[in-house]
């Protein structure tokens, strides 16, 4: 007779029962409605580049178990294939003799999310699958965060070398051997060691930094018209795509830092920071601690606890802009809003004209002469404090306990995949947390 893992008649029926009732992740499980979810993906038929070994309800589960647990891909890997709670979270039972071996299994899995996940129908599943156990609906805050992605601290020695290194070191050599052609001269060694002489100083005055950025400057030039000359020779037969991206990179990184460097004072629009991620800009946040944040830029809405990102961006906005459409987005999910907080930067013209003509009560500081009554002056109170508490301390607890301190993933696909999932990990458990009180 054949059995589903969850059929009441199932003979792990007893693991079921603990499952759900003993354990923390069983909570967690009860609060996702599995069904909608898997909706998002495209049929069995045609998933093709889908990893094996889990249904399609497994590839939301091992994301949410990532985020939960904080582990590494290989460690959360050797916990599922031991772990028949986690297994059970994913719709699949393993055997004895079964182990999933495949390290980049974890990664595949968020691949295939990235490159198949509606995000905006993903998180609205997931809201309104919780819609009747969320308190205060009609109160809304908002405030935008920076999650930092995981690459180095970029400076323009650092983006230059890596330039030139990527030219001189790999992709010309490469050239000249596979097509028996001679090395273009040039002063890449001895740069080499004086960046290296560089790079052991403790103190690195503006004079020398200056020195550097014009020798790689002039080191990277001539690079690039050597390789692209090297390119048109042999009619670009090898040049894989990639190759091609990063080539392309290099010249708008060249670009930029020598008008930086010609005129230090400008604005580079859409600067470029890191070599292999041409996406990330820099995001200027004005902390004392950390001024600059590099990473994806996040519009946040908060209502009754619960987390919903309207708004993401690798470039740099103004999230007073984004009060009109946060509201609408509230009303859409959850009906009229009526009480709204938020920073002072919101508190435009605009922004007051059109919650005045909405009816929607903020905490916004009167303007002109006269003063609140006291019973505004007591909403004001309690929307500064919902907002300073439950939204400040959200983004703090995302980022400590849900892994959206430093985003590790490797394309903007990804880094989607594990911005969505930390945030909801997040709300799910919360949500489970609500029902255990309620139950108990």
């Amino acid at each position: 007779m054949q059995y589903t893992l969850f059929d009441l008649n199932s003979p792990n029926f007893t693991k079921l029962y603990l499952f759900k009732n003993k354990t923390q992740i069983g909570a967690i499980y009860q609060t996702i409605d599995w069904e909608k979810l898997e909706k998002l993906l495209p049929a069995k038929k045609v998933m093709s580049g889908a990893p094996s070994w889990l249904p399609a309800q497994g590839y939301f589960g091992l994301m949410f178990l990532k985020h939960y647990t904080k582990l590494s891909d290989e460690k959360l890997l050797e916990r599922f294939n031991t772990d028949w709670a986690m297994q059970m979270f994913c719709g699949v039972l393993l055997t004895d003799n079964e182990m999933i071996r495949d390290n980049a299994f974890v990664s595949n899995v968020r691949t295939y999310l990235g490159k198949h996940i509606d995000f905006e129908a993903f998180q609205k599943s997931m809201i309104s699958h919780w819609k009747l156990e969320i308190p205060d609906t009609k109160v809304a805050l908002m405030d935008a965060t920076c999650y930092e992605v995981y690459i180095r601290f970029p400076t323009d020695v650092k983006l230059l070398w890596e330039s030139c290194e990527w030219l001189w070191d790999k992709q010309i050599p490469q050239i000249c051997k596979d097509n028996k052609l001679k090395i273009p001269r040039s002063k890449f060694k001895d740069q080499k060691i004086k960046h290296l002489i560089y790079g052991k100083l403790r103190k690195k005055s503006h004079r020398k930094t200056r020195s550097r950025r014009n020798a790689l400057l002039k080191l990277l030039e001539k690079g690039i018209n050597a390789y692209q000359a090297l390119l048109n020779q042999t009619k670009a037969v090898d040049l894989t795509e990639k190759d091609a991206a990063t080539f392309k990179t290099i010249k708008v990184v060249f670009q930029q830092q020598k008008h930086h460097f010609q005129n230090p004072k400008a604005k580079i629009p859409h600067r470029i920071v890191s070599l292999f991620k041409d996406y990330i800009r820099p995001i200027v946040r004005g902390k004392e601690n950390k001024p600059v944040e590099f990473g994806i830029k996040v519009h946040k809405l908060k209502v009754g606890g619960i987390s919903i990102i309207e708004h993401q961006s690798y470039e740099a906005f103004n999230e007073c802009k984004r009060l009109k459409i946060s509201t609408l987005k509230h009303k859409n999910l959850f009906g009229e809003c009526t009480h709204l907080s938020a920073d002072a930067i919101y508190a435009t013209n605009e922004n007051r004209k059109f919650t005045t003509q909405k009816g929607i009560q903020t905490n916004f500081c009167r303007k002109g002469a006269g003063r609140d009554d006291k019973p505004t002056k007591q909403i004001k109170s309690l929307l500064n404090k919902e907002r300073s508490t439950r939204l400040e301390g959200s983004f703090g607890n995302e980022k400590e306990h849900y892994l959206l301190n430093k985003i590790k993933a490797r394309s903007p696909d990804n880094e989607q995949v594990w911005l969505y999932f930390g945030a909801h990990t997040a709300n799910a458990v919360l949500i489970a947390k609500q029902r255990q009180k309620l139950a108990n």
